[in-house]
C-alpha cells in the first residue's frame, strides 16, 4: 500500500476507485465501504484509493474538545493494509481546506489530481465548506465529469448503527465486547516499547510501557490483554493498564502492560496490545502495599478472564 501525505505528493496517474471519510477505527461499516470500493476497482481494472483526512475535521475545528481517536496512526495504516488497499491518501485538514465550496473540492480532489472514475460513500457523508456538499453534489459532478457514485447505506449491529461514536462510547464505559463486535476486531492498541520510570518493577511488576505519542485512546482502566510481539508473532497474556498512574503522581496517559508467564525483553520492540476483557476502572490507592496487592488481584483476575 501506497502512503500519500498531501494532495500535492500525489504523483500518479488520473484514474482510481476511491473512498472517503474520518475512517476512525475502520469499523464494520467502514470495512463496507472499502469491499464495495474493492469490488468496483477489480471490476474496471483501476487502482482502489482511500482518502482521509490529518488532522479529522471536527478534531480541526473543536481543537483540545475534540473527542479521543479510537486508533493511532500506526493502527489505522495497520487496519488498512491488511485490506489490500493500493493507495492511502492523506489530505491536510486546514483552514483553506475547510473554506473550499462543495464544486471546488470534487474539482481539485476527485477530478483534477485523481481522476476518479467510481467514488464509493457513505450515506452520513458531507464535505466543502459547511458541511454543505452531499451526494447529490457528487452525482451531478459525476454526470457532468464522467465518474459514477455508490452510496452505501448505514450499517447496524443489534438495531444501532455502527459508527466511531458508538465504539468511542463503549471503549470510555469498559463496554470492549461491544466495541469488538462494531470493529469486527478485538480493540487494538500498538507501539513500540520504551523506557519507563521501572515504578511496576520495583513493585514486583515488569511492563512493558508501550509509546502512545499524541494519541489519547478512549479507553482507561485495568484490562485483561494479549500481547503480540510484532516481530516474532509471539504471543503473551497479560493484564495492562491505560491510565495516568495516580497513586504514584502520575499525570501523563501511559499503557503499561505486566506479562503473566514470561518475563520478556521487549524495550525497542514493536507490540500489538489486544484488550479482551475490562477488569476495573483506575483509582488512587492510600499506599504502594495497597497498589502491590491490587496488581496481583488484577493479574489473577486477568489469568482467570484468559484461561
Amino acid at each position: 500500500m501506497h502512503l500519500i501525505r498531501g494532495l500535492q505528493r500525489f504523483r500518479h496517474k488520473p484514474g482510481c476507485v476511491a473512498t472517503i471519510g474520518n475512517f476512525d477505527g475502520l469499523h464494520l461499516g467502514h470495512q463496507k465501504l472499502v469491499e464495495k470500493m474493492l469490488k468496483a476497482a477489480k471490476q474496471r481494472a483501476l487502482p482502489s484509493t482511500l482518502i482521509s483526512f490529518n488532522p479529522l475535521p471536527h478534531e480541526f475545528f473543536a481543537q483540545s474538545n475534540a473527542p479521543a481517536r479510537i486508533n493511532g496512526f500506526r493502527d489505522r495504516y495497520q487496519s488498512a493494509l491488511a485490506m489490500n488497499i493500493e493507495r492511502y491518501l492523506l489530505l491536510n485538514f486546514n483552514q483553506e481546506m475547510a473554506d473550499l465550496s462543495p464544486q471546488t473540492f470534487i474539482d481539485k480532489v476527485f477530478i483534477t489530481t485523481l481522476g476518479v472514475k467510481h467514488l464509493v460513500v457513505g450515506d452520513d457523508f458531507r464535505f466543502g465548506h459547511r458541511r454543505q456538499g452531499d451526494i447529490t453534489h457528487l452525482q451531478h459532478a459525476g454526470e457532468e465529469h464522467g465518474f459514477t457514485v455508490e452510496q452505501i447505506p448505514t450499517v447496524t449491529h443489534d438495531a444501532t448503527r455502527i459508527s466511531s461514536s458508538e465504539i468511542r462510547a463503549h471503549l470510555a464505559n469498559g463496554r470492549l465486547d461491544e466495541a469488538a463486535e462494531m470493529l469486527g476486531r478485538p480493540y487494538t492498541i500498538s507501539g513500540r516499547v520504551i523506557h519507563g520510570e521501572k515504578v511496576g518493577r520495583q513493585l514486583g511488576f515488569a511492563t512493558a510501557n508501550v509509546a502512545l505519542g499524541a494519541h489519547q485512546p478512549p479507553a482507561r482502566g485495568v484490562f485483561a490483554v494479549q500481547a503480540l510481539h510484532s516481530e516474532s508473532g509471539k504471543q503473551y497474556r497479560a493484564v495492562a493498564n491505560l491510565g495516568e498512574r495516580p497513586t504514584v503522581g502520575g499525570r501523563k496517559l501511559l499503557l503499561e502492560v505486566h506479562c503473566l508467564d514470561d518475563n520478556p525483553d521487549l524495550y525497542g520492540q514493536h507490540l500489538q496490545v489486544k484488550f479482551m476483557h475490562y477488569l476495573r476502572g483506575e483509582r488512587k490507592f492510600d499506599s504502594l502495599d495497597d497498589l502491590k496487592q491490587a496488581i496481583a488481584a488484577d493479574a489473577d483476575a486477568a489469568r482467570d478472564c484468559l484461561s
